[in-house]
C-alpha cells in the first residue's frame, strides 16, 4: 500500500534530522523524546494525506497524539540536565571511531524501522476504516485506557520519587511499582493491545499483530527489561525486589 511508503518516507526523514541535532549536541538522547513525536508525525500526515474523516480514523489520530505527545513531555522532563543517558554513554566509548556511522544506523534507522512496523495498525485504519464503530472499537479503547494509565502513572511516580533527594540510590518500589516491576513497560505494551484490536475492524486489520507482538519482544527479550536490570544485578535490594514482584505483568507481592 502506498500509505506505507509514506509512513516510512516520513519517519525515515524525521530521524534522519534527530541524528543531525543529536550529532550537533553529542546528546543521543535525543532520539527517546523524539520516539514519540514520530508517531504523531507520520500519524498526522497519512491522515491528512489518505484519511476521510471517519470516527475510527479519528480515534486513532486522538490516541496516538494524546500518547505520543505524553511520552515525549515525560521524557524531556526526565532527561533535562542528566546529559546522555548511560546505554548511549557506553556505545559511544564502545564503538568508537566507528560512533557516527553505527550511531545513525543502530540508533536511528533501526528506531525508524521499529516505529514503522508498531505504527502498522494506525497506518491501517488510516488507509481504511471499514464499517460504522463497534464492540471491538470499544474494547480497545478500554484495553488502551488500562495501558496508557498504567504508562502514564507509572512514569509519574518513578519521576515524583526520583526528584526526592532522600531516594538517591534507592529502588522505586511502591505505588504501581508494588505490583510489577516495570508498570510503565506494561503500560506501553498493553496499550498497543488497544490499537490492534481496534484495527481488526478494518481490512487486514489481523496484520497489524506484528504490532504488539513486536513491542512485547522488545521490552520483554532485547531492549526494555533486560537493558534495564542489567545495571542492578548483584544488588542486594534489588534482588528482594525481584524476588517479591513480577517484572511485567502486575500482581500481588510474595513474601521475602
Amino acid at each position: 500500500m502506498d500509505i506505507f511508503w509514506v509512513a516510512g518516507g516520513v519517519i525515515f526523514c524525521f530521524m534522519c534530522g534527530v541524528f543531525w541535532r543529536a550529532m550537533a549536541i553529542k546528546n543521543n538522547g535525543v532520539v527517546d523524546v523524539a520516539y514519540g513525536l514520530a508517531f504523531i508525525l507520520a500519524t498526522l500526515v497519512t491522515y491528512v494525506v489518505f484519511a476521510v474523516g471517519h470516527p475510527r480514523q479519528v480515534l486513532v489520530l486522538l490516541l496516538i497524539v494524546v500518547w505520543g505527545l505524553r511520552l515525549a513531555l515525560h521524557i524531556h522532563a526526565r532527561n533535562k540536565g542528566r546529559g546522555e543517558d548511560f546505554r548511549y554513554r557506553a556505545w559511544r566509548e564502545e564503538w568508537g571511531d566507528t560512533f557516527v556511522w553505527r550511531s545513525f544506523l543502530q540508533i536511528y534507522m533501526l528506531q525508524g524501522a521499529v516505529i514503522w512496523v508498531v505504527l502498522a495498525p494506525v497506518v491501517l485504519v488510516v488507509n481504511d476504516a471499514g464499517a460504522g464503530l463497534g464492540v471491538l472499537d470499544v474494547l480497545g479503547v478500554l484495553v488502551w485506557l488500562v495501558g496508557f494509565g498504567f504508562e502514564a502513572l507509572g512514569d509519574w511516580q518513578l519521576l515524583c520519587f526520583k526528584r526526592n533527594p532522600d531516594n538517591k540510590g534507592r529502588l522505586m518500589t511502591e505505588g504501581l511499582w508494588r505490583f510489577t516491576r516495570h508498570p510503565n513497560y506494561f503500560g506501553e505494551a498493553t496499550l498497543w493491545w488497544g490499537l490492534f484490536l481496534i484495527a481488526l475492524n478494518v481490512p487486514y486489520g489481523w496484520l497489524a499483530i506484528v504490532s504488539p507482538v513486536t513491542i512485547d519482544f522488545l521490552l520483554l527479550k532485547v531492549s526494555g527489561i533486560p537493558m534495564l536490570e542489567a545495571k542492578y544485578e548483584g544488588n542486594a535490594e534489588f534482588e528482594s525486589y525481584k524476588a517479591r514482584t513480577n517484572a511485567f505483568f502486575p500482581w500481588f507481592p510474595r513474601k521475602d
